[in-house]
C-alpha cells in the first residue's frame, strides 16, 4: 500500500506542476506579446481569463451548481486524503506482546528498535544498522539497514541478522513472525595495495 500511495502522491505532484506551469507559463507568454494560436483561451495582453458571457452561461441551468459543488467536494476529499497520507506516520510506535494470560502488554516500538539495532551493530563485521518498525502493532514488519565493512560476507551477515538479532526479538516479544527486509551495504573505503 506505501508503495502505491509514493506513485499516486508522485503522479498527482507532477500533474499539478505541469498543468501549472503550462498556463503560467502560457499566460506569461501572452502577456510579453507573445501572438497565441487562434484555439487558444487567450486572444491578447488584455484579454481576461473568463469573459462575462462564459462566466455566466449557465448559471440559470438546474444542474450547473449541483455539479459544481460535487466536483469541488470531490477534489477536498482527495486532496484531504492526499495530505493525510502524505502526513501519516509510518513508524510504529507499539508492539502488543502476548503475556500468555489473555492479556497483552504494549511494548515501545523504539525499544524493540534499539534492541534490534545494538543486536545488529554487534554482529562481526557490521559498522553501523538501523532499524525501523511498521505494519500493525500485532503484526510488525522490520525494515533493516546493514552498513557492512569490506571483509564482510554479506550471506553471512544476513544469516547472522536473521538467526540472532531477530529470532531473538521475534522470541522475546512473542511473535509468531517478525518480517523483515533487510538493505546491506557496504562502507567506502580506499583500495587496499596489492604486491
Amino acid at each position: 500500500m506505501r508503495a502505491v500511495l509514493r506513485v499516486v502522491n508522485r503522479v498527482l505532484i507532477g500533474l499539478v506542476g505541469l498543468v501549472l506551469l503550462v498556463i503560467g507559463g502560457s499566460v506569461l507568454a501572452v502577456g510579453l506579446g507573445l501572438d497565441p494560436p487562434s484555439w487558444w483561451i487567450h486572444d491578447s495582453r488584455h484579454d481576461v481569463l473568463l469573459s462575462d458571457v462564459e462566466r455566466t452561461r449557465w448559471r440559470d441551468d438546474g444542474w450547473w451548481w449541483p455539479t459544481v459543488i460535487a466536483v469541488l467536494a470531490v477534489l477536498v476529499l482527495l486532496a484531504l486524503w492526499w495530505l493525510s497520507s502524505v502526513l501519516r506516520r509510518h513508524r510504529l510506535t507499539e508492539v502488543l506482546v502476548d503475556t500468555g494470560d489473555g492479556e497483552g502488554a504494549l511494548l515501545r516500538g523504539r525499544a524493540l528498535e534499539g534492541v534490534l539495532e545494538g543486536e545488529a551493530a554487534e554482529q562481526e563485521g557490521v559498522q553501523r544498522a538501523r532499524v525501523h518498525l511498521t505494519g500493525r502493532r500485532s503484526t510488525p514488519r522490520a525494515r533493516v539497514r546493514l552498513q557492512l565493512e569490506p571483509h564482510v560476507d554479506p550471506g553471512t551477515a544476513l544469516n547472522d541478522l536473521t538467526t540472532v538479532a531477530l529470532a531473538h526479538a521475534r522470541n522475546s516479544a512473542g511473535l509468531a513472525q517478525l518480517p523483515a527486509e533487510a538493505r546491506l551495504r557496504g562502507v567506502k573505503h580506499r583500495a587496499e595495495r596489492v604486491s
